[in-house]
């Protein structure tokens, strides 16, 4: 039977009773982990040599960390009005950031924070290498004797307390499923109540005799991990509306998290919103490849929805179904969704079990939440949190169905550099070093390629800056690949579209050219004729040395209101605001020390002579410097505003 405790000490107590000296603990990746149980066992672990921990898990959520006095000033009111008084880090990833995980703790994830663990030695090299698919599969082995989540809990009329694994079903029923099948001891399953957490129903809801443990602690009430809504440059609306061109009316949609992401949801949203505007500035940019987008997009508003199946459901999916595109309904009737794609007519009207989202984890903002827990009837009905194993591939005896329900599918997902023959790099450097993981990406993509017209879109900004310099982010070749080349379809950056689906190497050489950077096109165009890979003869065709910052920001001018910075809303107050590009702009600088040092030059002189200047240095604490550092610093932010402001 199913035992209820009220606090974490006794929750601990019977987790070590049942586990013994060696943890093997599995938890959610994200928003599932229930943070405070998680720290008090980690805790004890640490301070007895005795037991050991090991933790699978994947994407530890952490707050940003500062990296110099700068950006402490910026970072720490805010994350503490973000976050809250009583948000609770999670203690082990506080020791690896630390280079001080006990010898008793290994943690093993299969994605990480992006960029987070970045030459953090334990976690590089206790990180797994797997697709999202597959984690319940090789659990079977590690001998997982705790599993733990987090667990939403709403009460009926009559009082019945009804459970769901609400964030996280993705790989908690596979992974149960697959131990029970091979015989292997059930883990401790630990169910911790967070009042706070949106209950989703359907396939993520559970009975309480689920779990082994309930806890339900009000010290486990604290402030969800809520991420930053993040601002979107120029170049990234450019490829958004590029990429909004890709989607077909009536069709499936996937999308991924970032920014790129929120430039995507925007240009449908402009699709949908203001045609006449969206079409003059997709014309602006040259208009996209007009048989593609009559083939497998579109340019018009959508009248009949999107169907969502996702592996992440966060923001955009919550903007796209207020402004009524995600609208598309699927249903788990084979006969009915046959009908539906022979476009027969159905009788729907007494029907309550069609959904228009599905997806195995969701995550996003403060607003996303609320949003979430205030779905009701329909609403509430379409939405469904089901396991990866569903979401991430069409295996598993629902092919057919499946494949109907996913009808003219769009997989959007982001990468870091493509090579010119198609070849994406997604999860880590060429030494080995991983930024986060291949998640569910590879699944994606091979499914677009499995399903009849579905299509998969990596979305690539052309170029990065790093240590100072300005790099193209299309290569010609790379020592580490996520996606191999013989996957390759799409490629969107902020200069167009390529296709690669069916291309010759030559052919697709070509269309990398047309979407890369103007000031890298030369020399990978000798890259490739050296390699005996293009036409010696060949010569980048001049409208695509308008590929430049410059003249996107001269095309895009006359949308500017259209292509906010922040299009969803802001986290940041208004003094926050007005100091982010001045911070970015010092930030960028302080990779070349030469010219930081000119920029302090010349920010030796000058008097705070606007209000709003004034409120900028006192939310850096920065109004009335102590010492000559501190003076150097309110020097270096007051030239930075005035530029930044003057643009």
């Amino acid at each position: 039977m199913t035992e209820f405790v009220n606090d974490v000490a006794t929750c601990c107590a019977r987790i070590f009773a049942h586990a013994g000296a060696h943890l093997r603990v599995a938890a959610p990746l994200g928003l599932g982990k229930p943070n405070v149980l998680l720290n008090a066992i980690y805790r004890r672990v640490a301070a007895d040599p005795s037991l050991r921990l090991t933790l699978y898990t994947a994407l530890s959520l952490a707050r940003p960390r500062p990296h110099n006095d700068l950006e402490r000033r910026f970072l720490e009111p805010f994350l503490a009005r973000h976050f809250g008084a009583d948000y609770p880090d999670l203690a082990y990833v506080v020791a690896q950031h630390a280079n001080a995980l006990p010898a008793n703790v290994r943690v093993h994830e299969f994605y990480l924070l992006s960029g987070s663990m970045l030459h953090v030695p334990q976690s590089q090299r206790d990180y797994i290498s797997l697709n999202y698919t597959h984690v319940a599969r090789d659990l079977v082995h590690a001998g997982i004797n705790v599993l733990t989540q987090l667990v939403a809990v709403r009460e009926d009329r009559d009082g019945r307390r009804r459970y769901s694994l609400a964030c996280n079903p993705d790989v908690t029923f596979d992974l149960l499923d697959r131990l029970g099948a091979a015989g292997a001891p059930r883990p401790l399953l630990v169910g911790v109540v967070h009042p706070d957490l949106p209950f989703i129903g359907h396939e993520a809801e559970v009975e309480a005799e689920l779990f082994d443990v309930i806890l339900e602690d009000p010290a486990c009430r604290h402030e969800l991990f809520a991420l930053v809504r993040e601002p979107v440059t120029l170049p990234e609306h450019a490829l958004g509306l590029h990429a909004s061109t890709l989607v077909r009316d009536g069709g499936t949609l996937q999308i991924g998290i970032g920014a790129l992401s929120d430039a995507l949801v925007h240009g449908l949203l402009l699709r949908q919103r203001e045609n006449a505007a969206y079409r003059a500035a997709l014309a602006a940019l040259g208009g996209g490849d007009a048989a593609l987008i009559e083939r497998d997009g579109g340019l018009a508003p959508f009248a009949q929805g999107l169907y969502g199946a996702s592996e992440m459901v966060m923001d955009g999916f919550m903007h796209l179904a207020r402004a009524g595109i995600l609208s598309r309904r699927v249903y788990d009737d084979l006969m009915i969704e046959l009908a539906l794609a022979e476009g027969q007519p159905v009788d729907l009207r007494d029907r309550h079990d069609g959904r228009y989202l599905r997806g195995a984890f969701y995550l996003g903002s403060r607003e996303f939440y609320a949003w979430l827990r205030g779905l009701e009837g329909d609403a509430f009905n379409g939405l469904s949190m089901t396991r990866v194993s569903d979401i991430n591939q069409l295996y598993g005896g629902r092919e057919l169905l499946d494949a109907l329900q996913r009808r003219q599918a769009r997989f959007f997902n982001t990468c870091m550099m493509a090579t010119l023959l198609g070849a994406a790099v997604s999860d880590a450097l060429e030494d080995g070093q991983v930024v986060s993981g291949v998640g569910g990406q590879y699944n994606f993509v091979a499914m677009a390629h499995a399903l009849d017209r579905g299509r998969s879109i990596l979305l690539l900004r052309s170029t990065r800056e790093s240590g100072g310099r300005v790099r193209s982010n299309i290569v010609w070749n790379y020592g580490h690949t996520t996606i191999p080349r013989h996957l390759r379809d799409i490629y969107v950056t902020e200069y167009g579209v390529a296709d690669l689906r069916g291309k010759s190497d030559e052919d697709c050489i070509v269309a990398m050219l047309a979407i890369a950077d103007a000031r890298f096109q030369d020399a990978l165009a000798a890259q490739a004729k050296a390699a005996g890979k293009l036409r010696p003869d060949f010569v980048i065709p001049e409208p695509w040395r308008r590929n430049t910052p410059e003249h996107l920001a001269q095309t895009l001018a006359p949308w500017r209101a259209q292509l906010p910075r922040f299009p969803f809303g802001s986290d940041f107050n208004a003094e926050e605001l007005a100091l982010l590009p001045a911070l970015q702009r010092l930030k960028a600088l302080s990779a070349h020390k030469l010219r930081l040092a000119a920029f302090a030059f010349g920010a030796w002189s000058g008097t705070v002579s606007a209000t709003a200047e004034a409120a900028a240095l006192r939310r850096l604490d920065l109004d009335r410097p102590r010492n000559f550092r501190e003076r150097l610093l309110r020097r270096l932010v007051l030239r930075a505003l005035r530029e930044t402001a003057a643009e």
